[in-house]
């Protein structure tokens, strides 16, 4: 849970800034194979990503990642040649990411150094989290800019509009022109929308259901909060979070809470050393819980962490959340 910290997620989320982006006229840049090649009129490109704004004159051609979520977006944008190192992954690549990803360079089972990153002798690093750009451990974007080098951070962690599934179609699109891949990332958006709509579809006529989503915790809960796409996820997948109204992508809940508002179904975030069978074994034996519909009924659903980000995995993750949450309606 070191790069996720409830103190780094509040830093993150209260950061005033605003996702903006700006650009020159958009040009088909897209890459042959997995070598992005800009035309004329896709470059330069300037572009605003949480304060920080740069101007592109080419695609970046070294590029290290921090965090799953940004990796995967790289690797379905078919950059993996663009790719000389990558670190901090939650839980396995999709399997459709396997080849391509072992192909990269892995700098660090979690966060890098500093020192590890310039090793690679990069020209952009792309961060998941707000954790990966922490300049008390010496990562801090300023610092990159100094040595020459770009960076990025996902927009979830400093994007204000309650809109995440178009912050992440942003995210795509933006990447997609940094990287002179248009097309690809405008292709994925398009199928995105699509697959989120054929969801929606399905669950048109259901009452939504209450939800409590549990990461972790002991003394209290560590859930999902109203901002962010994990919130986005349970409201498309046919729930209702039922700690919509904290004001953040995560954060600290009393059990007390989660007994008052009787969540009927509970998502269980998969990460880390502590398995989905430890945590529903500790929900269980709580007898504080005891009377909470969702632990009479037993009734849990489970999302691998990697899921509940904003990254490429999110429009599958609505309808596998929503094939748990109301297997009824969206079996075929």
């Amino acid at each position: 849970m070191s790069r996720r910290t409830p103190a780094l997620i509040a830093a993150a989320v209260l950061l005033p800034l605003a996702l903006t982006a700006c650009s020159t006229p958009d040009g088909d840049a897209a890459g042959t194979g997995n070598k992005a090649s800009a035309k004329s009129d896709g470059f330069p490109y300037t572009v605003t990503n949480c304060g920080v704004t740069t101007t592109y004159k080419a695609p970046p051609k070294r590029v290290v990642t921090m965090n799953q979520h940004v990796t995967e977006i790289m690797l379905e944008l078919g950059l993996t040649k663009s790719l000389v190192g990558t670190a901090y992954l939650d839980d396995k690549v999709l399997p459709k990411y396997a080849k391509d990803y072992a192909s990269v360079p892995v700098i660090a089972k979690e966060y890098p150094s500093y020192e590890q990153v310039l090793a690679t002798n990069p020209d952009f690093v792309y961060g998941g989290y707000s954790s990966a750009f922490t300049a008390g451990d010496g990562r801090g974007r300023e610092a990159f800019k100094k040595s020459g080098i770009e960076t990025r951070l996902n927009t979830e962690s400093c994007a204000k509009a309650d809109t995440p599934m178009e912050t992440l179609y942003e995210e795509i699109r933006e990447v997609g022109r940094t990287f002179g891949v248009t097309e690809r990332a405008e292709a994925w958006i398009k199928q995105a929308k699509a697959d989120n709509a054929a969801t929606a579809e399905k669950l048109k006529d259901l009452k939504p259901l209450p939800v409590f989503v549990y990461d972790s915790g002991d003394k209290t809960a560590f859930t999902a909060g109203g901002k962010g796409i994990g919130n986005e996820l349970i409201k498309r997948a046919g729930g209702t979070n039922i700690f919509a109204d904290l004001d953040k992508s995560f954060g600290d809940a009393s059990w007390e809470n989660v007994v008052a508002r009787k969540p009927e179904a509970i998502v269980i975030y998969d990460y880390g050393a502590t398995t989905v069978a430890q945590k529903k074994k500790r929900l269980l034996d709580d007898p504080a819980l005891a009377d909470v519909p969702a632990i009479k009924n037993k009734r849990f659903a489970v999302m691998p962490l990697s899921d509940a980000v904003l990254g490429v995995r999110v429009p599958a993750a609505v309808e596998k959340l929503a094939a748990q949450l109301h297997p009824a309606a969206t079996t075929s």
